[in-house]
Order: C-alpha cells, then sequence, then structure tokens
C-alpha cells in the first residue's frame, strides 16, 4: 500500500470533527494509530474532504503530509502546488462559488426543496467553488431538474451524513450533506489525478469513507473501505455498495474503521 485515501467527517474525525473521539463521543486512539500505520509502511495519507481548501491544508499539516483534496474533488493540493478540476470554471475575478450563484442554480435549488434543503450554515460560509447545503432530496431528481433549467455542466454530491438542521427542517427524518459543484468534479476524479501525479498505480491504493460520492472513489483504487457508521445512518448504501467489487464495509465506524481498514489492507498484502 502506497497511499491511503480518506475523508475526514464521518470517517477518520468523531463527532464534531474530533480525531481522538469515537463514534460513541469516548476517547479513542484508532484514529490516529490508522496514521501511525501507515507512516510505518511507508504509505501516503491524503485527505479527501468536502471541507474548504484552507481547512484542508491546515488537516493536511496536522496529520504530517503534503497533500489533500479538497471541497469534494474541486482541487487537490500537492507540496504546495495547486491543481483545479472544475473546467470549464475556473477561478478568477469571481470565484467559482461566486460564478455558480450567479447562474442561479442554488436558488433553484433552495425554492424547489424549499423545507428540504437549506445552507449548511456556518459552514456555506467562504467556499470557493461548492455551495454547501443540507437537507434530504433525491440527487438524481435534483440533477435532472438542474439540466431541465439550463444548468447541465452542474450536479449535487452527497457527502455523507449531517448533525445539524435548522427548525425549517425538523420534519426530515434524516438529514444529508450536499455540494453543489461543476459536473466533472469528483473525490474519484481527484483521487485519480492525485495518484498520477504521484505515480500510483491505483492496485497500490486504499481509500476510506462514509458517503455516496466517497465509495465512488473505489473505481480509482485497488481497495475502498465504507466506516460501519455509514451504513447505520444510510441502509441504502448497501445496494451501492455491491456495484464496486473491490468495496466492503468496516466492522467499526470513524476512526476504529480507517484503522481496520488499513491494518487489514497492510496484513493481506504483507505490509
Amino acid at each position: 500500500m502506497r497511499c491511503l485515501y480518506v475523508d475526514l467527517d464521518g470517517t477518520l474525525l468523531g463527532p464534531g470533527g474530533a480525531l481522538f473521539r469515537g463514534g460513541d463521543g469516548a476517547f479513542d486512539l484508532l484514529g490516529a494509530r490508522a496514521l501511525e500505520a501507515c507512516s510505518r509502511a511507508g504509505a501516503e495519507v491524503v485527505v479527501m474532504t468536502g471541507r474548504r481548501r484552507v481547512d484542508a491544508l491546515e488537516a493536511m499539516r496536522l496529520l504530517g503530509q503534503t497533500s489533500c483534496i479538497f471541497e469534494a474533488g474541486s482541487g487537490y493540493v500537492i507540496e504546495g502546488e495547486e491543481h483545479w478540476l472544475t473546467q470549464p470554471y475556473l477561478p478568477g475575478e469571481r470565484t467559482i462559488h461566486d460564478q455558480i450563484a450567479d447562474a442561479g442554480a442554488p436558488a433553484l435549488l433552495l425554492e424547489r426543496y424549499a423545507g428540504r434543503l437549506e445552507p449548511h450554515e456556518p459552514w456555506a460560509a467562504g467556499r470557493e467553488v461548492s455551495h454547501l447545503l443540507r437537507g434530504h432530496v433525491d440527487v438524481a431528481e435534483a440533477d435532472a431538474l438542474l439540466e431541465a433549467a439550463g444548468h447541465p455542466d452542474l450536479r449535487l454530491v452527497d457527502n455523507g451524513a449531517g448533525h445539524h438542521r435548522s427548525a425549517a427542517l425538523d420534519g426530515l427524518p434524516r438529514v444529508r450533506v450536499y455540494h453543489l459543484v461543476p459536473r466533472g468534479v469528483s473525490k474519484a476524479t481527484a483521487v485519480a489525478a492525485h495518484a498520477r501525479a504521484r505515480g500510483y498505480a491505483p492496485e497500490d491504493c486504499v481509500a476510506v469513507g462514509d458517503s455516496h460520492e466517497d465509495l465512488a472513489t473505489a473505481a480509482a483504487v485497488g481497495a475502498f473501505w465504507l466506516v460501519a457508521n455509514a451504513v447505520e445512518q444510510d441502509p441504502q448504501i448497501r445496494s451501492a455498495l455491491a456495484a464496486h467489487p473491490n468495496a466492503r464495509t468496516c466492522g467499526a465506524g470513524h476512526g476504529a474503521g480507517v484503522y481496520e481498514a488499513v491494518v487489514s489492507t497492510l496484513a493481506a498484502r504483507g505490509g
């Protein structure tokens, strides 16, 4: 194993975004031990997150790494060099986030799904690419709505379970976090691009995550692991898992699940 691509919230991190908390909120070192196992094996760790670029860079620094993937695959940083994967949208005088807003797509979704979708405040602020939303909608239906309204170059990404909502969403049985991004943006594309830049073959790489968007990275790596809490929060993801023969579910959630994925992979490969 030469590289681990790992999601942050809901995967490596426990409740509240804490590295040293397990799913039950108790102190837990297994996430950190997964990173230690990668270090001992000489494997790079790359954060693949929906967080803003500045936040992904900070997480990268805290984990002692030199690469990260930000805003759900909108781009990646490697050895201080930025690579944007948002074409045909490009950063400029107005951010890509602003350009998407100018097109009217976020307003369209919020109007169509009033009471089912809202900005994911306060984390929606200060973003360069994606519009961060929360609620519960059918992603395929939303994408069809976007295309019919003249926005075929955009898509809505399901990036995992959400744990915050306003009173306006109290009627929803559960809340998911979504990113409205340029159609070509995905964590899978960013993983593949980073691996090419590093010279990693797909079979040299492992990914761990908790969402449908994370699961799609199975196409770019040798093995994908879904942490157990992902299935607890979204039982339907099991059917999506079946479409990827190299994907499996961890017995544990959050950092403990990442540890399970890393040590199982290293043991199987003699690492």
